[in-house]
């Protein structure tokens, strides 16, 4: 019985470290804009392939200086593939498998990778969802647009973006009449914690003896 409790005991303490493990060590982005700072963090359990592309683009400064060229309130903001002046910006990687099956729905504030119809066609653009878009997502029959992480701060600014005032440039529709772009890019370091030394113990008020 004793044996038991204490395979039990193991077991229990693994599933709980390996679960503090994967919350302590989800990644997470930075996209400083001109309008204020959105923090995404990013879920590769459940999207590995979208997460290691989209950190891929972080990685190499491509979203640097790109534009949110596509926002619509209620719906979504759209940015990763054009430049200050409209330009179409060329994705340095080949498409991705399309990952929209993966359990992640097209909830508000969460992150998901754009695409042409085509359902593995995804390469660097990616929107945030400004409304739950439940048509969005991945059917047994059918393809949806693979959610790949989640704003965790800024959400104020989404609306921000969200809200702003648009118009049709050439063939393109939704444009923001005030240019709003990505300053930078850049994936959030984890501080890790400074271990206890013999020093801090015995500088520490706690750790006087009282008198």
């Amino acid at each position: 019985m004793y044996k038991f409790f204490n395979y039990f005991a193991c077991i229990t303490a693994l599933l709980l470290s390996s679960l503090c493990f994967s919350q302590t060590t989800a990644p997470k982005v930075s996209l400083q804009t001109n309008v204020g700072e959105i923090v995404i963090e990013l879920n590769p359990e459940a999207a590995p392939i979208s997460v290691e592309n989209f950190l891929g683009y972080v990685n190499e400064r491509f979203y640097n200086g790109v534009i949110f060229h596509r926002v619509i309130k209620d719906f979504m903001i759209q940015a990763g593939g054009f430049g200050f002046d409209m330009t179409q910006k060329p994705p340095s990687k080949p498409p991705i498998v399309n990952e929209s099956n993966n359990g992640l729905k097209n909830l508000k504030y969460s992150v998901a990778m754009a695409r042409t119809r085509v359902p593995d066609s995804a390469t660097s653009q990616f929107f945030i969802n400004h409304k739950t878009n439940a048509f969005l997502d991945g059917q047994a029959d059918r393809p949806g647009y693979a959610v790949f992480g989640k704003v965790i701060k800024g959400m104020d600014i989404v609306d921000k973006i969200a809200s702003t005032e648009t118009k049709n440039l050439a063939r393109y529709g939704n444009v923001p009449v005030k240019t709003i772009s990505i300053i930078k890019a850049h994936v959030i370091l984890s501080k890790p914690a400074k271990p206890t030394t013999k020093e801090d113990i015995k500088t520490d008020p706690k750790n006087k003896p009282k008198t």
